[in-house]
């Protein structure tokens, strides 16, 4: 008679699900920098993550954006998420993204109104994995060509996990 456990893919991460909340808390985000002629645009994006076990993981997320076009507007943008990430085999990852941003623009030319407001966004995404590294494309649900503060609804993405 013998007994046998199959751990799964548990083990093939070196990750021990057994310990204290901060042994499973991962930290990370995004830097963006864009110039142009008489444009400039920086964003800070920190994500925080919580790693249930080898395949689940919840975070949330911080969204600081700046935007200046010379002589024409200014505007800063920010905002939360909340993610999901879940990962079916370790190189495959799948994410939900819920993104609350509040966008305030100030135009220097009188003929455009200036605008503040909310904007969801709900992505979903898929991508591919080795450790900390994810690069992907996710798409937006909710996007709205007159609202969005993104040109398109598909956006690729790299998400850096530590």
């Amino acid at each position: 008679m013998s007994f046998s456990q199959n751990t799964d893919d548990i083990d093939s991460q070196n990750i021990d699900y057994t310990d204290n909340f901060w042994d499973h808390v991962r930290f990370g985000g995004s830097v963006g920098l864009s110039f142009g002629d008489g444009f400039f645009s920086g964003t800070i994006a920190p994500i925080g993550m919580y790693q249930f076990n080898s395949k689940f993981a919840t975070g949330v997320g911080l969204n600081a954006t700046y935007n200046k076009q010379d002589n024409f507007f200014k505007s800063t943008i920010f905002g939360a998420s909340v993610i999901g990430l879940y990962n079916p085999i370790r190189e495959l990852q799948v994410s939900a993204e819920f993104e609350q941003l509040n966008v305030n623009r100030k135009f220097e030319d009188s003929r455009f109104e200036n605008d503040n407001y909310w904007y969801p966004a709900l992505f979903m995404g898929i991508g591919y994995g080795n450790r900390n590294v994810t690069f992907g494309i996710r798409y937006d649900l909710l996007y709205s060509r007159e609202k969005s503060i993104y040109a398109d609804p598909y956006m690729p993405f790299v998400r850096v996990l530590f």
